[in-house]
């Protein structure tokens, strides 16, 4: 998730936790967890954590779901997001589950690069120029030939259609043979997926990936005695503990690392490297929101996201050589081949790469969710954050851009998403035994507050359009 927060996205996210104080919240993360009845949950799914304490768990959703409506006026106080500051040092009880904290930092690419993905990564440019001087080279080798030999050229594909026809056929089976050979399952969800790289070049990939984000952040890291880190580190061994019977979550060393950026963003390399931003802990309403998104960018590495979108990508590339190749050899001239060749690339780019990003976007999140619900967190408050979201770029005024733009859902379509998904997310928190939720739904509450708020700032723009047509009459008949 991506993104800076703006005066609009704060203020809504201020007045909302001011209509809900969550302090309690953090007996979400710091409830100790046993171990639980193995229940069976499906496929990769079986609850491994369960909290005993029902007392603290139905204290913290109680006092969650309280909510009052305030003066619109308070909707611009600073509030430090889930009352990190206010927290002070965490309980050490709570499972920090398989993570580890970082006292070294590598601000250099290691010596012993990875040579497949390096060579790749200037190999692909290189193909693209081959593609260029190839096709451009037939084009002008055409029209340098005589119109007689130009004849003598067609005749013999004519005479052998059916042996090119043979062979071009013969590249499409050995393209197929090649898609389903490298066909594998998807962990957790069982969805087909084409691998061209080994997991070798992922952890590779992840590690010169961990190098440049390391370099560019070194200096904005927080120490692990900050009490945000504490709580990333503690959500993010919850979630790890909970769903530990995943062997893609058990094989994994999690390790925090918060970056101190206003940029609302979180993500998880595919070698468990945690970077979470603190914009995003400044902008999400509770605990809650931040298990949940913490778990929707757990997903993508679980799921090995990277690896089959980097595959994706290097079969279309070679796909498009060939298309490429054929545009600069059939166009007369070479603007227009410009111009076709970046026709073609945004076709691929919206027809291929953006839809299948959002897919694993909607993947991440049906994952996420379940790894949450496992956690026994609210599920509920999945949606919510999206909405908040939603809202912020209502009141702001800003142009929504088609879905089809993006390389993930629209905030609308998210929330949508998860709200369909939440039923079988609260199933699967009953049969890991979690303490039932108590209290209003919070996307009521949110449904109650966003109204509300509306009305409010409806309110303020009618009176401060009255007081400029009262200073304009003013200004027009002065007194004397």
């Amino acid at each position: 998730m991506e993104g800076k927060p703006t005066k609009e996205v704060m203020s809504i996210i201020c007045g909302l936790k001011l209509l809900r104080r969550n302090c309690l919240f953090f007996r979400l993360a710091l409830a100790q967890t046993k171990d639980c009845n193995r229940t069976c949950l499906g496929p990769g799914q079986r609850c491994v954590s369960n909290v005993p304490n029902t007392e603290v768990w139905k204290n913290a959703n109680h006092s969650s779901r309280r909510f009052c409506f305030h003066s619109p006026r308070l909707l611009g106080e600073k509030i430090t997001s889930l009352q990190i500051s206010s927290v002070g040092p965490l309980p050490n009880h709570f499972s920090a589950g398989n993570t580890r904290i970082i006292r070294s930092i590598r601000t250099s690419p290691s010596l012993q690069a990875a040579p497949f993905p390096l060579f790749w990564i200037i190999v692909k440019p290189v193909q693209k120029l081959f593609a260029i001087v190839v096709g451009r080279s037939i084009r002008k080798w055409w029209k340098a030939l005589p119109p007689s030999k130009r004849e003598l050229f067609k005749e013999s594909v004519r005479k052998n259609k059916w042996k090119i026809l043979l062979g071009v056929s013969s590249l499409g089976v050995l393209f197929v043979v090649f898609y389903f050979t490298h066909l594998e399952e998807t962990p957790i969800t069982g969805r087909a997926r084409l691998l061209v790289f080994g997991k070798e070049h992922l952890k590779q990939l992840s590690q010169m990936e961990y190098s440049m984000w390391m370099e560019k952040y070194e200096s904005k890291m927080l120490p692990e005695t900050d009490a945000r880190y504490q709580v990333v580190k503690r959500v993010v061994g919850h979630l790890s503990e909970s769903n530990k019977d995943i062997p893609q979550v058990s094989a994994l060393t999690w390790t925090i690392h918060v970056v101190d950026e206003p940029e609302v963003n979180a993500f998880v390399l595919p070698n468990g490297e945690v970077f979470v931003f603190t914009g995003l802990l400044n902008a999400v309403s509770d605990i809650h929101q931040l298990s949940f998104i913490l778990g929707h960018e757990i997903a993508h590495a679980v799921l090995e996201h990277a690896i089959e979108k980097a595959s994706l990508v290097h079969l279309l590339d070679f796909l498009s050589l060939i298309f490429l190749t054929m545009i600069w050899a059939i166009c007369p001239h070479d603007i227009l081949a410009v111009v076709g060749q970046r026709i073609q690339s945004k076709l691929q780019e919206f027809m291929f790469d953006r839809p299948y990003s959002r897919t694993l976007e909607a993947e991440a999140d049906k994952v996420g969710l379940q790894f949450a619900a496992k956690a026994c967190v609210d599920v509920r408050a999945s949606s919510v954050f999206w909405q908040i979201m939603e809202l912020a770029e209502t009141i702001k005024g800003e142009p929504k851009l088609p879905e089809w733009l993006s390389t993930h859902p629209s905030h609308e379509n998210r929330a949508e998403h998860l709200d369909r998904l939440i039923p079988e997310a609260l199933k699967i928190r009953e049969r890991c035994n979690c303490p039932s939720l108590s209290g209003p739904d919070p996307r009521l509450v949110f449904k109650l507050n966003r109204q509300h708020l509306l009305e409010s700032r409806q309110a303020q723009e009618t009176q401060n359009s009255t007081n400029q047509d009262l200073s304009k009459t003013k200004l027009d008949f002065p007194h004397t």
